[in-house]
């Protein structure tokens, strides 16, 4: 992801109403024609205030301006543009069509006139349907699905034009139905070697320099002890007679991609093992597959061919960020091994450095390669503690309230406060009531939302728990509130910024005298242009000198009012800025970290008792973090990896920043498609669990880098709207992601959900996810 995270907003982010707004158009005086984009933003505006005329007024402009040239720019399409380059060379169709959109939206929500609507809507279907609009969650979304999707809402019969070539509509019908019969894999030639020493069938030259490479000699030898499946073997699945049995039965007929989250194994083992993808790519999901199917050892086999012989391949997410297959093939390794401690080896010494790793040039990328090698754990190791006995000699202390950083001689660190590690054991808290939105102007504050009219704010004291799932409070289910819930699962800190929402200081002191749950207090700097007073296209300049007077100001007011609280942790800056969306930290990331320094240093002036931190995402431009930034304290980002948990971060934080390290998001949704509610809470536990086990790893002295000071479950309680309807539960994959179906379903992240919303939002069904942790920090 990878992050990366979005992923992830705090649900104030998007309270401007600001979703869609065009890209990277200027502002106008009141002598200029307004541009197709002006018009949108201010659009969206209006219609978030309920202000029917000004709608009607902008879209209408917008409409009678541009229609024309949205029209060629229509007839020029054959298909949906997919990369954002294409999408934005047609924004004036991105436009018109959601001016269109919004205009349909104010007849049915404010002028409740569904028949206009529906005229509307349908305009977008028939003229319009290669439109898209810009979602500062960081995708792109069909304004003809999204039509569609609301004239069904309208009148379910309505007759429906046929959607266009290449638009997430038609995608629910694909030309190729993969294989649904559920198999698992039995392997033809499961090789001789479960752990094969490569230095019998070749040389590793250069090992630990920029020059490594494998020199293969005996090929056939090495074959034979990989098997099926593992490079070089490349003939072995052609002879698998299930491999025959397949193409017969026409089980191999779809395109490979399709392959990656189908039940039938069997099938998606042989496609892949065969798939027309660079080795890296090829090895890492054949890996993936032969894991689901248990077969341990082969999956590898498979990681660690890429090591040896690929350890420089990449691949691109779904943000057009560089994935690294050789570094997430060795944390795949660690994670399998972990996890399966009866197979009795380790990876010693495995590596694989990227420098210039940190941007989204590949071009430049120089791979430095150790591949290790596989170690038998002797009786003494399996019975050694985790962590060492030996009491920590402390090399410096940074801070002079109770809340400090500790590093010690061995260069590990720990968060200090009143002088007592602190492990953060995070939670994002945002909880919305089922029916609500930014986008449509209608976003609660939770800590004022009192709809039982008792005095008290809902979620946090009135929340109960609906134990046998049938969506009505029974007896026996008691109001508990959120805030008694979250202390039972282990809960010590929440994550809160102190804009666009208003903060009340009582519910957080009662959050910490009464349950021990801390708050890191944080400012989005600019991101989403909150704070910076700049318009939303293009956003905060972090070059722009009046940008960042305002910055400056908002970060001092929030620690002049909030710094004598006894519940404050630290500070933090940003939500992953360094992705841009109505900021150009993506752009000029040198100018934003020097500034988020200049903000670390004010902050220390006026606050020197509790540390700073970013919130970045992933370790994009991390380099840059570490040579613009070194008066914040503690490197957080936010990153959606997968499983196995965060790979190579921690590594790549001690050596590039040397810094303390969080997660300050990372989560899985409780949604798969394909999987019955339990299955899947069952894998969004184990999700959570991976990423927790690699925390804890390389917390200090557990054995690994020793920098994790802790992180952040994004999130408690499910949100609706993200997906565009609030009232509905939307199953929709927003985008491709280390998932279990491959999908994040941004609606399904709680550890909590809501059951069917009637009782939002008081009701709360605990899931699987919240038992674990309940059990890991105890």
């Amino acid at each position: 992801m990878l992050k990366p995270k979005i992923k992830r907003l705090q649900l104030a982010v998007l309270f401007l109403f600001l979703s869609f707004a065009a890209i990277g158009l200027r502002a106008v005086t009141a002598e200029e024609i307004p541009t197709s984009g002006d018009l949108v933003v201010k659009a969206w505006q209006a219609k978030g205030a309920k202000d029917f005329d000004a709608t009607i007024k902008y879209t209408q402009q917008c409409i009678d301006l541009y229609t024309a040239e949205a029209e060629k720019q229509q007839a020029s399409l054959k298909t949906l543009p997919k990369k954002r380059a294409e999408i934005e060379s047609v924004q004036i169709l991105n436009d018109v069509g959601t001016a269109y959109f919004i205009q349909a939206e104010a007849y049915r929500d404010i002028k409740k006139d569904p028949a206009q609507a529906l005229k509307l809507f349908k305009i977008v279907l028939q003229k319009f349907c290669f439109a898209q609009a810009w979602d500062p969650r960081g995708w792109f979304w069909s304004v003809s699905k999204a039509s569609r999707e609301s004239i069904v809402k309208i009148n379910p019969k309505e007759e429906l034009p046929t959607p266009c070539p290449g638009t997430e509509e038609q995608g629910s019908t694909p030309s190729c139905k993969v294989s649904q019969l559920p198999t698992k894999i039995v392997l033809y030639d499961a090789g001789k070697e479960d752990f094969v020493d490569y230095a019998k069938y070749g040389e590793l030259q250069n090992v630990g320099t920029k020059d490594y490479k494998y020199v293969l000699k005996d090929q056939e030898g090495l074959a034979q002890a990989v098997g099926e499946g593992v490079y070089p073997n490349t003939t072995s699945v052609r002879w698998d007679p299930e491999f025959k049995k397949a193409q017969k039965e026409k089980r191999l007929e779809c395109p490979h991609w399709d392959f990656v989250h189908s039940p039938d194994l069997e099938a998606a083992f042989l496609k892949w093992a065969l798939a027309p993808e660079p080795q890296g790519v090829k090895l890492f999901y054949t890996g993936l597959i032969l894991e689901k199917s248990g077969l341990i050892k082969q999956a590898i086999k498979c990681y660690y061919a890429i090591v040896v012989h690929f350890p420089g391949s990449y691949g691109w997410t779904y943000w057009h960020t560089p994935w690294s297959v050789g570094q997430a093939a060795i944390a795949k390794i660690n994670y399998l091994l972990r996890n399966n401690p009866k197979l009795g080896f380790k990876l010693s010494d495995a590596q694989i450095r990227i420098i210039n790793g940190f941007d989204n040039d590949v071009s430049n990328d120089v791979v430095i390669t150790n591949p290790g090698k596989f170690e038998k754990i002797g009786l003494f190791e399996k019975l050694k503690p985790k962590t060492s006995l030996e009491k920590p000699v402390l090399k410096r202390a940074l801070g002079t309230g109770k809340v400090r950083l500790a590093q010690y001689e061995t260069g590990d660190w720990q968060l200090l406060v009143n002088d007592a590690p602190y492990i953060i054991k995070g939670i994002t808290y945002a909880p919305t009531k089922v029916g609500q939105s930014p986008d449509e102007g209608t976003m609660g504050n939770w800590m004022e939302e009192d709809f039982n009219n008792n005095g008290k704010a809902d979620g946090p004291y009135d929340a109960f728990v609906d134990r046998n799932k049938n969506n009505l409070q029974d007896n026996d289910e008691p109001d508990v509130g959120d805030f008694l819930l979250m202390r039972e699962m282990g809960v010590n800190t929440i994550r809160l910024y102190h804009h666009p929402l208003k903060i009340k200081k009582e519910i957080l002191r009662d959050l910490y005298e009464n349950y021990g749950i801390m708050t890191v207090m944080g400012d989005f700097l600019g991101k989403y242009a909150i704070g910076s007073g700049a318009p939303w296209n293009p956003g905060t300049d972090y070059n722009n000198e009046e940008h960042k007077k305002k910055m400056v100001e908002s970060v001092t007011n929030m620690v002049m009012e909030f710094k004598d609280e006894p519940y404050i942790l630290f500070w933090l800056l940003g939500n992953e800025n360094v992705y841009g969306y109505a900021c150009n930290a993506d752009k000029d990331p040198e100018a934003f970290f020097k500034f988020a320094n200049e903000v670390a240093q004010t902050i220390k002036a006026l606050d020197p008792e509790h540390p700073v931190a970013i919130c970045s995402g992933d370790i994009l431009f991390m380099d840059k973090f570490g040579k613009f930034a070194p008066d914040i304290d503690i490197f957080g980002t936010n990153a959606y990896r997968g499983d196995y948990g965060f790979g190579s971060l921690w590594q790549q934080v001690k050596e590039y920043i040397g810094r303390p390290a969080m997660i300050t998001e990372f989560g899985c949704p409780a949604y798969a498609e394909g999987k019955i509610a339990d299955e899947a809470e069952a894998l969004q536990a184990s999700y959570h669990r991976g990423s927790w086990e690699d925390i804890e790893n390389n917390m200090a002295f557990a054995g690994g880098a020793g920098n994790a000071l802790g992180g952040f479950v994004f999130e408690w309680l499910d949100e609706w709207w993200k997906g565009y309807e609030p009232g509905r539960h939307d199953t929709k994959g927003l985008w491709v992601g280390p998932f279990p179906d491959g999908y994040m379903h941004e609606e399904w992240l709680g550890v909590s959900g809501q059951g069917d919303g009637k009782l939002s939002p008081f009701l709360r069904q605990l899931r699987k996810a919240y038992f674990e942790y309940k059990r890991m920090w105890k």
